[in-house]
């Protein structure tokens, strides 16, 4: 699978069959709709696409306006999108920056100019909701009525759904916001997992006997917060076990090295000797969350937190007790 920012480099195929999307989350209904791109690519000898963007849309409007409760709670990083579409199997994935330019193009113009110029588009799948161009101004039939009119193909793609349940980026968002985990893996169609670079900290957890793995959570606004319970992969041959804080630490002195950012911290159960204290710095590990414990807390003294992450190291080993990791987990 190849990735560009942009339409532009020399390597991206000059003909294709694409979808369009945002993709935070890639859920079963994308995962779906990604199964039957790559079969209608390959009826048609042409590689299949995804065009999606970042920041967000909303993001980007958000910013704007300086309005930041317009943006959507983020469900993944940009890793991990790109990750999940790679294991669906599609060819190719174009990141277009979402900008003022993007923002004021007309519906024909992003079709002409994306679409077709930079492209190449033989045949175009979106989803029953699906909008583009300036003000949303574009929908299905004018893309229809656009492909009847150029010589390309346009579908689309009705809801999928779970047990009644429309999947959607907007459903997983609710499930992790309610922290009710099953409900969120039934709709990824896996566990909801970060994946990222384990970085440096203030070592106070290591200071408190809980060292830990930090990993940046490169947005502001995680769907997800508070204490879970998770495994960790990427550091042996079989998943970790561990209890993790997703959010701001709200017992963290804010002139911290990472004090304001959104971090992942997971302390690991039973920490492999092999790694040393310092073996996995630098690596990038992804940590599957499995159950939530509780919403973040302020502690009030080093005491206090000390006994509330033994708590939590507690109630996580009483969760694997009756959740035993399976011997088939591997990376």
């Amino acid at each position: 699978m190849k990735i560009f920012r942009g339409f532009k480099h020399p390597e991206v195929a000059p003909a294709c069959a694409v979808t369009i999307g945002n993709f935070d989350g890639v859920h079963r209904g994308h995962q779906a709709m990604l199964s039957l791109l790559r079969g209608e690519a390959s009826q048609r000898s042409v590689p299949s696409c995804v065009l999606t963007f970042e920041p967000h849309p909303r993001d980007f409007f958000a910013a704007l306006t300086k309005k930041p409760e317009l943006a959507p709670a983020r469900v993944g990083t940009l890793r991990d999108k790109l990750i999940d579409l790679s294991a669906c199997g599609v060819d190719q994935i174009v990141v277009l920056p979402f900008d003022a330019h993007l923002a004021n193009l007309s519906p024909q113009a992003f079709i002409d100019s994306v679409l077709r110029q930079g492209l190449g588009a033989r045949y175009v799948l979106v989803g029953d909701d699906f909008r583009f161009g300036a003000r949303r101004a574009g929908d299905y039939a004018m893309l229809d009525s656009a492909g009847l009119a150029q010589g390309f193909d346009v579908a689309r793609m009705n809801s999928y759904e779970v047990h009644g349940l429309r999947v959607s980026s907007s459903a997983v968002r609710a499930a992790l916001a309610r922290g009710h985990m099953p409900d969120a893996t039934r709709l990824l169609g896996h566990p909801y997992r970060i994946s990222g670079h384990v970085v440096h900290g203030r070592k106070l957890g290591r200071s408190l006997g809980f060292k830990t793995l930090n990993q940046r959570f490169a947005h502001w606004k995680p769907a997800a917060s508070g204490i879970f319970v998770v495994l960790v992969y990427g550091l042996s041959e079989k998943p970790l076990r561990g209890v993790a804080n997703l959010g701001v630490r709200p017992s963290l002195d804010p002139k911290d090295v990472n004090g304001g950012r959104v971090l992942l911290e997971t302390h690991c159960l039973d920490w492999p000797a092999a790694l040393g204290a310092e073996g996995a710095y630098g690596k990038i590990v992804r940590v599957e969350l499995l159950h939530k414990l509780h919403d973040e807390r302020k502690y009030d003294s080093l005491d206090a937190l000390t006994a509330g992450i033994n708590q939590d190291c507690l109630d996580a080993r009483a969760y694997f007790d009756a959740h035993p990791v399976p011997d088939s987990a591997r990376l």
